[in-house]
């Protein structure tokens, strides 16, 4: 993983994975991210936090798959709110952190 920012709002974060070419809506998809984790990268991770409410935190990450295909992927930071494609990208972010 290349770079974790804190910004304001996700849809921020959102713009600005846009503007760097993440353009494909991973949670469209996300099956094939518990099928095959492999198969990902995660290049961007972008935390938001709400100032009064845990529910209102998210995590935006900025993916690129194997073929070079850039895209986003939404998840809450809620304990509640993770799927399985949310938790196999925490796994690959633990795994890149022991690299």
């Amino acid at each position: 993983m290349e770079h974790t920012y804190h910004y304001a709002t996700v849809s921020k974060a959102l713009d600005e994975l846009k503007e760097k070419g993440f353009t494909y809506d991973f949670n469209l998809h996300e099956e094939d991210i518990v099928k095959n984790p492999n198969n990902y990268k995660i290049v961007h991770i972008y935390r938001y936090e709400g100032n009064t409410n845990p529910d209102d935190e998210a995590i935006v990450y900025g993916i690129r798959t194997k073929s070079g295909e850039n895209g986003v992927f939404v998840t809450g930071f809620a304990a509640n709110s993770v799927s399985d494609a949310a938790q196999a990208l925490i796994n690959i972010s633990i795994e890149d952190r022991k690299k």
